[in-house]
């Protein structure tokens, strides 16, 4: 099943949850029942009972009210409000090749690329992760920038429940002048977007079998696009995950970006106005435009 957050308008003074099934018919979640009106809440309800997340949505379907999520009132907000977003470094070898291309110290990455320990790091706050179809930013004080798509894994209380889609915006040249600017380079105002949905595991059968891809527009003209697979990890999901909860007490919800094998060329860099699109199948399409910061 996906699950779509939404702006209550009128059916609503809070944000409501819609869940679609497998045959694509969506329901209205919170319709069913008030205390279901997020991911979040979701979660904390199929945990208590000791019922997967699915499971505990499809008891509400009768309940629930079918929707249309064409003609909803409002646009997919962030699927749920991460307490923290991480992201994974280095686990495609065309990422590690474009970090050593950017930086004066390449060994730094061959190394991460090919010993076990995987790059990790925390990628944004609440207040600096942005939803579909709104702008995320690109660093005023740099020149090369650039969005990355990801794999995310969505984590509550340190267990996998879904998968969903980030954009791990990046100003490439900080990072490229010392390898220690890396935070710079990646946490700022609006330097990651998560969206449109989660995915629950039942609907990613393997999280590592995935066709991915990546189109940046500028004016109406396509100025980049590309295609991959999951299946080019490196490291696994599972792995990834097993490694930020080593003496790391994560927060009740977390988003995990897993890294990118759709990297721009180095004559590209973002700016404002641009369109960003991500795709990933069986999740949906990530859209964003661009706004300096």
């Amino acid at each position: 099943m996906r699950y779509y957050r939404l702006p209550g308008g009128e059916r609503s003074a809070t944000d409501i949850l819609i869940v679609e099934d497998e045959d694509g018919t969506a329901y209205d979640l919170t319709f069913a029942s008030p205390d279901l009106a997020s991911f979040k809440a979701l979660a904390r309800v199929a945990n208590a009972t000791n019922e997967a997340i699915d499971d505990v949505a499809r008891k509400r379907l009768d309940d629930a009210d079918q929707v249309d999520l064409d003609t909803v009132d409002g646009k997919p907000l962030q699927p749920v409000i991460a307490d923290e977003v991480w992201a994974a470094g280095v686990t495609y070898q065309i990422s590690e090749e474009a970090r050593e291309a950017e930086s004066g110290k390449p060994e730094v990455y061959i190394d991460v690329y090919d010993n076990e320990r995987p790059e990790l790091f925390l990628k944004a706050t609440p207040s600096r992760t942005v939803g579909p179809s709104e702008d995320v930013g690109v660093r005023g004080d740099s020149d090369w920038d650039v969005p990355e798509p990801e794999l995310g894994v969505v984590l509550h209380r340190g267990e996998t429940v879904g998968y969903t889609i980030g954009n791990d915006v990046s100003s490439r040249d900080i990072e490229g002048e010392n390898p220690l600017y890396l935070p710079q380079a990646k946490v700022y105002d609006r330097c990651c977007s998560i969206g449109p949905c989660i995915a629950t595991a039942e609907t990613i059968e393997d999280p590592h079998d995935l066709e991915m891809s990546l189109t940046i527009e500028r004016d109406g003209e396509i100025m980049y696009e590309e295609s991959t697979s999951t299946s080019e990890m490196a490291t696994t999901c599972d792995e990834l995950v097993s490694y930020l909860d080593r003496h790391n007490a994560l927060p009740e919800t977390l988003v995990l970006l897993t890294g990118t094998a759709l990297v721009p060329p180095e004559s590209f860099t973002l700016t404002e106005g641009d369109q960003v699109t991500i795709d990933i199948d069986n999740i949906g399409s990530l859209v964003n435009g661009t706004v300096t910061v």
